[in-house]
């Protein structure tokens, strides 16, 4: 997958194992995370330089939510995921990055 600046963006499957681990309403929605990352509504600003790629869905393993995927681009050529989760609504307070 790559992240809106044309960087290319891992999930490892350890990562991804830890991610279902804290967060099992993800299992099986990892079409989601990719496809936030790779075509958000809207991008924030993360801490200590990383991205919060956020995408809505109407339908999901909960009911409506936000999918919400922290990532981190370490050059042009690399970056890797963080962690991911679904959430009611992004939070207001962080500085948006880019909008679709």
């Amino acid at each position: 997958m790559f992240s809106v600046n044309k960087v290319p963006i891992r999930l490892t499957e350890k990562q991804w194992g830890h991610i279902i681990k804290r967060h099992p309403e993800l299992k099986g929605q990892k079409e989601k995370i990719t496809e936030t990352i790779s075509e958000p509504d809207f991008i924030q600003e993360g801490d200590e330089g990383t991205f919060i790629s956020i995408r809505h869905y109407s339908k999901t393993p909960l009911t409506e939510k936000y999918c919400i995927v922290v990532y981190r681009e370490v050059n042009k050529q690399e970056g890797f995921v963080i962690t991911a989760y679904f959430a009611t609504k992004p939070v207001k307070w962080r500085r948006t990055l880019w909008k679709r």
